[in-house]
């Protein structure tokens, strides 16, 4: 063998630097060293750090105080659906979505049904719940009773725990108890009942529960585990109905009653089927969670709650219902858990959150609440409108195109150009984008 190539082979390989996600101290670094660390884990070029280093229009020193280990933000756009009439009232309404289509389908539907009034909505009040386990008892309904005896001496409890929400007329309102039975064996479920007003309340009623376990553990001579609120917020629903006549909703070739019927077919495939309804209910939730998320409210929980909802009847339902009047116009009606709220948490600290609120006017939990509902109404007429006419694609691919057109490279008036040739061929796709974007630069040399 000569030398050269055994020396070559007897070579020892470099041994690779191990990567490892352990960052000791990550949390106490300051945002921008944050960043520096995760982009030395991941490779990150200039261009990458650059996006995570403008946090857009939220002050710099709010982030960490949101979430932990903030290295950016995630930018979504804010629209605004005009047309909305609630309770008699003229209302413009903020939606942070990134979804095409969902805020004109809003805009669209408000103004069909403006000549009956718009929408009325209601709301059942602002009460939530907070649910207590109890285990290892051997006499559950014993347990039950005692616990609903000192109903009273509860009430004392847990108003004491939040003196700020009794001196704003919320607090403990009622007791519920239940025997419930598990694969662990039987559990004694406390509901406390709370009426939280304009706060969402989950820290209100989460106090409560953990301040009045220990009680209850003791006068049963049980145990309790979980000491939380319920997002199956049933106590706090809000309502909303509206009415469109059918020739406010005839569309080009296709007379407004039978869009109505078709609409009306489209719903009575939801209420029967639950995989059309999960979809049915998913277009209400782009309108609600829009809304949702621009005022600075969970919409984990406000999802969570509504899909609990329309499964409570033992199968999962549409949370609209359709129907039509004796004149012949089609009436539609949402009811669903909407807890939402005005102070605390982002809503009150973010302030796009905040300046969304100020634009709607809303001054009340009760009022955004619904809005809101209002908004998740329009959303579904959009919906079940676009299905039973054009279908749905036509419209959303139309902005979706954009979306596509931007992916491929295009700038400025390049991505309206692109969009629409796309479009009038029916293939938005990234493929044919990039392909008309470099026909369209050809011709411009």
């Amino acid at each position: 063998m000569a030398i050269g190539m055994d020396k070559r082979m007897s070579k020892k390989p470099t041994k690779k630097a191990t990567k490892t996600s352990r960052i000791s101290g990550f949390h106490a670094l300051d945002r921008l060293d944050r960043l520096d660390a995760v982009a030395a884990f991941s490779g990150l070029n200039n261009k990458t750090r650059n996006q995570f280093r403008n946090t857009g229009n939220l002050p710099e020193d709010l982030t960490g105080r949101l979430i932990e280990n903030v290295i950016g933000t995630m930018n979504v756009p804010v629209g605004i659906a005009t047309n909305m009439i609630v309770d008699g009232e003229e209302v413009l309404v903020p939606m942070a979505t990134e979804e095409s289509s969902v805020v004109a389908a809003v805009c669209n539907a408000a103004r069909q049904c403006r000549n009956t009034g718009g929408i009325t909505a209601s709301t059942s009040g602002a009460h939530m719940i907070a649910q207590i386990q109890l285990v290892d008892v051997s006499d559950p309904q014993a347990a039950r009773l005692k616990i609903l005896e000192r109903k009273s001496e509860i009430s004392a409890i847990c108003d004491e725990a939040d003196p700020i929400l009794i001196g704003l007329g919320g607090g403990f309102r009622d007791l519920e108890v239940r025997v419930l039975e598990t694969q662990g064996g039987p559990m004694v479920i406390t509901h406390l009942i709370v009426d939280t007003r304009d706060a969402m309340g989950a820290n209100a009623v989460n106090t409560m529960a953990e301040r009045l376990a220990p009680h209850i553990a003791r006068w049963t001579n049980g145990t309790t585990y979980l000491r939380i609120l319920s997002n199956l917020a049933d106590r706090r629903l809000a309502r909303a109905r509206a009415v469109w006549k059918p020739s406010a909703i005839a569309v080009k070739g296709i007379s407004g009653k039978k869009v109505r019927d078709g609409m009306m077919a489209a719903y009575h495939f939801a209420a029967a089927d639950p995989w059309r309804a999960t979809t049915h209910n998913k277009g209400i939730m782009n309108g609600i969670s829009a809304v949702t998320l621009a005022t600075g409210n969970d919409t984990r929980a406000i999802e969570a709650g509504a899909h609990a909802f329309a499964a409570i009847s033992g199968q999962y339902s549409p949370l609209t219902r359709w129907e039509v009047d004796k004149d012949g116009n089609l009436v539609g009606t949402l009811e669903m858990p909407l807890a939402l709220g005005i102070i605390g948490g982002a809503t009150k600290a973010h302030p796009t959150a905040r300046a969304c609120l100020e634009i709607m006017g809303v001054e009340t939990a009760e009022k955004l609440q619904r809005i809101t509902a209002a908004v998740g109404l329009c959303q579904n007429f959009a919906a079940l409108k676009a299905l039973a006419t054009v279908g749905v694609q036509k419209g959303h691919m139309a902005l979706h195109a954009q979306n596509i057109a931007l992916m491929a490279g295009a700038k400025g008036a390049e991505i309206d150009q692109i969009a629409l040739k796309m479009t009038q061929k029916g293939s938005v796709r990234l493929d044919v984008a990039e392909s008309e974007l470099k026909l369209l630069r050809s011709k411009k040399i």
